[in-house]
């Protein structure tokens, strides 16, 4: 949704996901103004009201703040109000266990694509942070762009290619191609990936004017690394992720499920691999 953007909302909502990723423990409100860079006078505002709500709640004896009780009565709701996530969730475990490779949901919201739930197997270390964000914009999201809306298509592929006409043309190709084959591939090592999403985060007014030259330039690479070929049967490449959309009766994307193999894999194996995920994904559209 596009309009005014509400500064003071922005502030409320980054202190309840900031509590929301530290649910194994609570934060003092220290923490709270220095990680979130906020006066006293603004963080103590806000989290009293939060509290007053229900929304935070704040320990008496270690003094910590932690997700309160109406969220709680919220999150109880959602197998009712999202039935989707709700069983994607359970495919996700599903394909966790027959893998044995981390599995995901992820859903777009704006401009991000967001990891709302996350499955790790027994034993694998963990590599993906649950409602971490990722830009909707090349190399990410093309399991939900080769779906998405012409005009919604050609919004990702500007977001990525700029001006570069040669660069837009491969993004439409690969696009295509992904449609095609019913799923997407993340070329990229695990540690690219991770670098990747990081140099996607920074925007123009946050870097310097004598590097934002350098930080387009490594855009551009880390697409070009995502976009190799998958016509090389005999070759193996490392591969992060491979996911597939889950549409509605209007083939709108809805959801995409994931999983991470997180090593090196030939076209074969990358095939069999995205077998149950195929399925579990056909089940979710029916």
């Amino acid at each position: 949704m596009r309009g005014a953007h509400s500064a003071p909302t922005d502030r409320v909502l980054d202190i309840v996901e900031l509590l929301g990723r530290r649910a194994d423990r609570g934060m003092r409100f220290s923490d709270v103004v220095r990680e979130l860079d906020l006066s006293q006078a603004t963080a103590h505002s806000i989290l009293k009201t939060l509290c007053d709500r229900g929304w935070a709640t704040r320990d008496p004896v270690s003094k910590e703040f932690t997700l309160g009780v109406t969220l709680a009565l919220i999150a109880e709701r959602l197998a009712t109000t999202r039935p989707l996530s709700a069983r994607a969730r359970e495919g996700i475990h599903r394909l966790a266990t027959s893998t044995g490779m981390p599995a995901s949901v992820v859903e777009r919201s704006g401009d991000d694509l967001v990891i709302t739930a996350f499955e790790n197997p027994d034993g694998f270390p963990e590599s993906i942070l649950p409602h971490e964000r990722i830009p909707y914009a090349p190399p990410f999201g093309i399991a939900c762009a080769a779906w998405d809306v012409p005009s919604e298509q050609d919004s990702w592929v500007r977001r990525g290619a700029g001006g570069d006409a040669s660069l837009a043309e491969r993004l439409q190709t690969v696009l295509a191609q992904t449609r095609e084959r019913g799923y997407d591939v993340d070329w990229m090592s695990p540690e690219l990936a991770q670098a990747a999403r990081a140099i996607g985060r920074l925007s123009g007014k946050t870097v310097p004017r004598n590097l934002r030259s350098v930080i387009d330039q490594l855009r551009v690479e880390f697409i070009s690394a995502n976009l190799l070929p998958a016509d090389s049967p005999d070759g193996a490449h490392p591969v992060a992720t491979i996911s597939a959309p889950v549409l509605d009766e209007s083939d709108h994307v809805r959801l995409i499920l994931a999983i991470h193999p997180l090593r090196t894999m030939t076209m074969s194996e990358i095939r069999s691999a995205a077998e149950p995920l195929l399925i579990e994904v056909t089940q979710l559209s029916n």
